[in-house]
């Protein structure tokens, strides 16, 4: 019994040292480490987008307990801009 079992235990460790050198070498070819940056740079963005979502909802948070106005364009203040030149001042 003893015999069967640690030859299970080693063909088992042999198709996992198998596979890991499988996955290491796909990860050094051109397409492997191209896809690894792709991952990090998708992963970057989407922190980035989280950092700001957050930090534009804390501004608008302390802007409401602090009773402040939210930032606005003077464009959208002013209205529309004139049409023609004879309507300026």
């Amino acid at each position: 019994m003893s015999r069967s079992l640690w030859f299970v235990a080693g063909a088992g460790a042999g198709v996992w040292a198998v596979q890991r050198a499988r996955r290491a070498a796909e990860a050094l070819t051109a397409g492997g480490l191209r896809d690894r940056l792709q991952a990090l740079d998708h992963g970057a963005r989407l922190v980035a987008a989280e950092v700001a979502a957050g930090r534009a909802e804390k501004e608008a948070e302390l802007r409401e307990r602090l009773g402040l106005v939210p930032p606005t364009t003077p464009a959208l203040e002013a209205g529309p801009p004139p049409t023609d030149a004879k309507e300026l001042p």
